[in-house]
């Protein structure tokens, strides 16, 4: 198993623009959910991995105990993984939490900040502060954790180009291994919902967040963190090993309620309800799931939109060993009419966005998913 995603959906507090599977933090909900997901574990068959990642909903709203006994759990049924990921939120991460991570495996936090900006802060919905940031990563180097990652959103209502530039500079002056930026999706059912439906002047337009992302590309760029997919910056070293994994379209098992897997061809979502969830994993019954099969053009489809994401593109021949497929005659009207707009490129073997083509990436791979 390439990856092994472990989703833990308790949140001390919900934020307005999230629609993930998550809940309010309740200690018996937790506990018992734990225990399903204990079950859910153990019915898997021990099978080496190459990353193992814990995301949320908030990790670290349980305590350290609790997950690092999760952790040796997943590294003895799943051995070997290079690299293991835990997602924090700052305000939650008390003394010594980061020492008893990197002791029980974790090679990389990726930490929930989203803005310096106290106003953009609190616009979100989020509880830290831009003090408690820079504490978490000198307490993270203290623990010699080898990569950390910040999230980091824009086209956030109140934000300016002058204020995301600070926020970005601030990313880069705390000497940071990676970076996400990405913009702020409105999702249905959520509060940002129903704030946009009463005043839309407050978002952004296509064209005001397209200038915020070329802000980011060019500072980030500028302090020597590679753009090696459409939201992900690193420096040397310091790519997210799991996440690559996805957008290559390798096979990786998700592991909670909400969760998604993807093995032998068929993907799979277990259910969002918890209580599904939980009763399940515990009668060690199998978990309620929707599953489908990606065949033919549809497979190739998705790994192309996913591999385009990627500084790297689509590797031609890759693609041919690996699908059958010929991307360059098989797809040659998307391909064409890309190339002749200047979204897409090819060089080499390789076919892959231009820098005009990220801003208009959703377009250009949507177009390879639904070529018929």
């Amino acid at each position: 198993m390439a990856g092994v995603y472990v989703h833990l959906p308790f949140c001390p507090y919900l934020c307005p623009y999230c629609d993930f599977a998550k809940w309010p933090l309740r200690a018996s909900a937790a506990r018992n959910y734990l225990e399903a997901l204990y079950a859910e574990i153990e019915s898997e068959p021990p099978t080496p991995a190459q990353t193992i990642y814990l995301g949320g909903g908030t990790p670290n709203a349980y305590d350290r105990r609790a997950l690092t006994d999760l952790l040796a759990c997943l590294n003895q049924r799943f051995p070997g993984a290079h690299e293991v990921s835990i997602e924090i939120n700052p305000e939650l991460v008390r003394e010594g939490d980061l020492d008893a991570y990197r002791e029980a495996g974790v090679t990389r936090l990726s930490i929930g900040v989203q803005s310096f900006e106290p106003s953009e802060i609190r616009v979100l919905g989020r509880k830290h502060t831009v003090e408690q940031i820079g504490a978490v990563v000198t307490q993270a180097r203290a623990a010699r954790i080898e990569s950390i990652s910040l999230d980091l959103m824009f086209a956030v209502p109140g934000q300016t180009p002058a204020s995301w530039r600070r926020t970005l500079q601030a990313a880069i002056a705390l000497g940071v291994d990676h970076c996400s930026a990405y913009g702020l999706t409105i999702e249905e059912g959520t509060p940002f919902t129903a704030w946009r439906a009463r005043e839309p002047a407050a978002f952004f337009d296509d064209a005001r967040e397209a200038e915020l992302y070329e802000i980011a590309i060019e500072t980030l760029g500028g302090a020597g963190y590679e753009q090696y997919e459409i939201s992900n910056f690193a420096r040397p070293g310091h790519r997210c090993a799991h996440n690559l994994n996805y957008w290559a379209n390798g096979e990786y098992l998700g592991l909670g309620v909400g969760a998604a897997s993807y093995r032998d061809g068929v993907r799979s979502l277990h259910t969002r309800s918890l209580e599904a969830y939980v009763a399940a994993a515990r009668a060690r019954k199998a978990i309620p799931s929707e599953a489908e099969r990606l065949e033919g053009r549809r497979r190739v489809g998705e790994a192309v939109m996913l591999a385009l994401r990627t500084a790297q593109g689509v590797g031609v021949s890759e693609f041919k060993e690996r699908y059958g497929i010929d991307v360059l005659e098989d797809y040659a009207p998307v391909v064409t009419r890309f190339a002749r707009t200047g979204l897409l490129e090819c060089v080499g073997d390789r076919v892959r966005l231009t820098r005009r083509g990220t801003f208009l990436a959703n377009d250009v791979c949507g177009a390879f998913v639904t070529f018929e």
